[in-house]
């Protein structure tokens, strides 16, 4: 590398100093001018508004000294306007989004602002402060800032947590169908004073609420989260209940009054099933069906996310409808999931406002369809307890196995969706359906020709093989050579990059990694990926690789499928975002003399070092080391050359032996004795 040009990762893709700034100082006052804080994270949101404040300070003057900036300080802007972009969409997200929903991830959306907060750290540490034309006090405070987001800790608000844990109590009460009244009665009361304390109080604010359910509602649907469906349902249900109770104006009560005054007069009873008093009593519309218009008796939850009354989504199915009627989207299955959340809560209020209760008539064509349907049905409704919900996975994995076995294309491919998403999260889900039989099912599936079969098979695959027992079930099964061949000419990309992570996964056992790598096409497959996959896809394949040549003669064979050049090309792709994984594997491969030699060929690898050295991540900056000091070992004097003529070379490796981690000072150390040597041999020593 020439060294009057810039480092690669600095110059390329990045837009000009001025826009840059510009867009940093316009991202930084849209944050800093939130007038209005959420509910929901407040401590998180302030620190991040201060923290952006104090930056947006750093911005404005370096736009005003329009001085040249050196390499690391662009970088450095770039991070932190990636940063400050998430930041933003962060807050908004807890400002204008889904209260409810945000209570229920409150771990997770602190989570996501700790993780900015490190990005935040780890991008100031390239921050040349010392070379930057500022004053002495912005440099005390981004260097104050700086310390703070590398010591930070996760914040989780502890109120927010009672509050969620609270209100789950109550959506657990109203979906308790078996519990006794007093217990399967919500507490209105307490349930409206938490939904007060994060800002639910007026009948706009449900409304609004129920709105940006509904659409979480639809999107989870969209991507199969049938469970997270029926638990924002159970929350929509709470919400109308409540609502209710907070819209019983006056008028309301008024005619529900005189019509009792007037039976009484006449010694009648009030016709409280009557249509004409449901006309004028004051249903909440999410508690009526889309389709009547009526009162749900019993409702259900299709696949869409939307609630209908059983009877009248029945009829519509039954009528050869394949679409919801309320959102038009296709619905991927038919299966109608039991809202008991939303039933038990129309029965309180049914009571409340002295409606009777008839339950809906037990003919209905759905329900005349096989018992072992209706058990499948009933199985994914929510989990209200340990042993309720294993035997729900049990029951549906059961029923879905079956579908896999003997059912047409169209139900095999569902099946395998389903089975899919079930094993995505929870290691007993992962367990259970492993038991039920399906994975010989699903390994029977990977040559199908229908590419979303096949996709869905191999990523049902991969989610089961994370349970470590259901690794060997895996490989008992014949599985790992389909799988490999999906790798290597899958009908879909993602099937592909699924079938890598499913390697990755299975070669977490030792043994796997020699049955594997003996696979001829194997490895190939895995480095064609790297030059031909997504940015995810990628990675798997690196991840892959890595785990593979844990094991010495895979290491051979990743070098002699080409996995070098790949690799370092993929370094100087900022566009990858793999640099850290690519590293890794480079760093396994050096253990062997094909792998030193290989690498030895790169003339653009040894700078391309020294810049990671400067601008890496933590691990980055190790791996680097580590290669840059097996590269002038055995006959490395001319790589220590070379970095001896690098001016940027010995002081990032001093600062490294400094401020490193352990692992990467002593390698810093041990390098700078070994380019010391080099040195006293011309009797110019590197002090």
């Amino acid at each position: 590398m020439d060294e009057a040009s810039p480092p690669p990762m600095v110059s390329s893709g990045f837009p000009p100093v001025g826009v840059l700034l510009e867009s940093l100082i316009n991202v930084s006052s849209e944050v800093v001018s939130v007038e209005k804080l959420p509910f929901l994270q407040r401590r998180n949101v302030s620190t991040m508004v201060r923290r952006v404040k104090l930056l947006s300070s750093l911005f404005e003057e370096i736009q005003e000294a329009s001085s040249p900036l050196p390499p690391s300080s662009i970088l450095c802007l770039n991070e932190l306007l990636s940063v400050i972009q998430k930041i933003k969409l962060l807050i908004e997200s807890c400002r204008d989004g889904s209260c409810l929903w945000n209570l229920m991830q409150t771990e997770s959306v602190s989570n996501q602002f700790y993780a900015a907060m490190k990005e935040m750290g780890k991008a100031l540490d390239i921050l040349p402060l010392s070379l930057l034309n500022i004053t002495v006090d912005t440099k005390e405070q981004v260097d104050l800032l700086h310390k703070q987001a590398k010591r930070g800790e996760l914040v989780v608000d502890p109120r927010d947590v009672q509050r969620r844990d609270e209100l789950l109590l109550h959506v657990m009460a109203a979906a308790n169908e078996n519990s006794s009244k007093k217990k399967g009665f919500v507490d209105l009361g307490s349930a409206k004073e938490i939904l007060s304390s994060i800002g639910l109080r007026s009948s706009l604010d449900y409304e609004g609420e129920i709105s940006k359910l509904e659409a979480e509602a639809e999107k989870q649907a969209g991507t199969g989260g049938l469970l997270v469906v029926v638990n924002i349902n159970n929350l929509i249900s709470l919400l109308s209940l409540a609502k209710a109770a907070v819209v019983g104006d006056e008028e309301s009560l008024k005619t529900r009054e005189d019509l009792r005054q007037r039976a009484e007069v006449n010694n009648t009873r009030p016709d409280l099933s009557s249509s004409s008093y449901s006309a004028v009593c004051n249903i909440p519309d999410e508690f009526r069906c889309p389709i009547s218009l009526d009162l749900m008796r019993d409702p259900v939850i299709v696949a869409s996310g939307h609630s209908y009354d059983r009877n009248s989504i029945a009829q519509w199915i039954n009528s050869g409808h394949h679409t919801c009627p309320k959102s038009g989207q296709r619905l991927i299955h038919m299966a109608l999931i039991p809202n008991y959340s939303l039933k038990s809560l129309i029965h309180q209020w049914c009571q409340e406002n002295n409606i009777p209760i008839t339950e809906p008539s037990a003919s209905s064509d759905l329900e005349r369809s096989s018992s072992k349907r209706k058990l499948c049905e009933d199985a994914i409704d929510h989990i209200s307890a340990t042993k309720v919900a294993m035997d729900a996975v049990k029951m549906t994995a059961e029923f879905l196995v079956g579908k896999l076995a003997t059912g047409s294309p169209d139900i095999q491919r569902q099946a395998a969706y389903e089975l899919r998403l079930l094993a995505k999260t929870g290691m007993d889900n992962r367990r259970i359906i492993a038991e039920a039989g399906a994975i010989p099912f699903l390994v029977t599936l990977l040559s199908s020709h229908d590419p979303r079969l096949q996709e869905n098979a191999v990523t049902a695959l991969l989610n089961l093989s994370i349970h470590e027992n259901n690794k060997i079930l895996i490989m008992s099964a014949g599985a790992i050579d389909t799988i490999i061949h999906v790798l290597q000419s899958g009908k879909t990309m993602e099937a592909r990059e699924n079938a890598a992570a499913a390697i990755f996964s299975l070669s977490i056992i030792d043994d796997y990694k020699v049955i594997v790598g003996s696979r001829p096409t194997a490895i190939p497959a895995l480095v064609g990926l790297l030059g031909e996959g997504t940015t995810a896809g990628k990675r798997d394949a690196a991840t892959a690789l890595f785990n593979l040549a844990l094991y010495d003669v895979n290491k051979v064979n990743v070098v002699l499928a080409g996995a070098v050049p790949l690799l370092i090309n993929l370094l100087m792709d900022d566009k990858a975002g793999i640099t850290d994984d690519a590293l890794a594997v480079l760093a396994l491969l050096l253990g062997c003399s094909e792998g030193l030699k290989e690498i030895r060929k790169s003339r653009v690898f040894v700078p391309l070092l020294v810049d990671l050295l400067r601008f890496g991540s933590s691990k980055g900056k190790e791996n680097s080391i580590t290669l840059l000091l097996g590269l002038c070992k055995d006959g490395g004097e001319e790589v220590a050359g070379k970095l001896l003529m690098n001016p940027r070379s010995i002081p990032s490796l001093q600062q490294l032996a400094a401020n490193g981690s352990l692992r990467a000072r002593r390698k810093a150390d041990a390098l700078l004795r070994l380019l010391n040597r080099c040195c006293s041999q011309s009797r110019n020593p590197v002090r």
